[in-house]
């Protein structure tokens, strides 16, 4: 599967952003769709994630309450909308996929998109 993300830019704290990632190729139902971050200096960092089967979501402790991951099917798609944004989720951000993914490690997505960035001014 390819992925495509998009939606980031500059936004003040407080701000809200809605991250896109279209996926061509498959059909993204069949996977675990997560979005990813990384900062400069920084560790890539597991944001949210949808999960394959029932379609659980997860979030890191950090955006829980102020981000959600959602799928639109008909569009192949999957959404992150970040509200309450602050200056520490200053990142790039990628969307990956796993076939049939149950869990949000990152050395188990084996597609990945292009990064978008996210900058949070104070």
């Amino acid at each position: 599967v390819q992925l495509q993300a998009s939606g980031g830019g500059l936004v003040q704290a407080g701000g809200s952003l809605r991250l896109s990632c279209v996926a061509s190729g498959r059909t993204l139902s069949n996977y675990a769709v997560g979005w990813f971050r990384q900062a400069p200096g920084k560790e890539r960092e597991a944001v949210a994630a949808v999960l394959w089967g029932f379609g659980r979501t997860t979030y890191a402790d950090s955006v829980r309450g102020r981000f959600t991951i959602s799928r639109d099917h008909a569009k192949n798609t999957v959404y992150l909308q970040m509200n309450s944004l602050k200056p520490e989720d200053t990142a790039v951000y990628y969307c990956a996929a796993k076939f049939r993914g149950v869990t949000v490690v990152a050395g188990d997505f084996d597609s990945w998109g292009q990064g978008t960035q996210v900058t949070v001014s104070s």
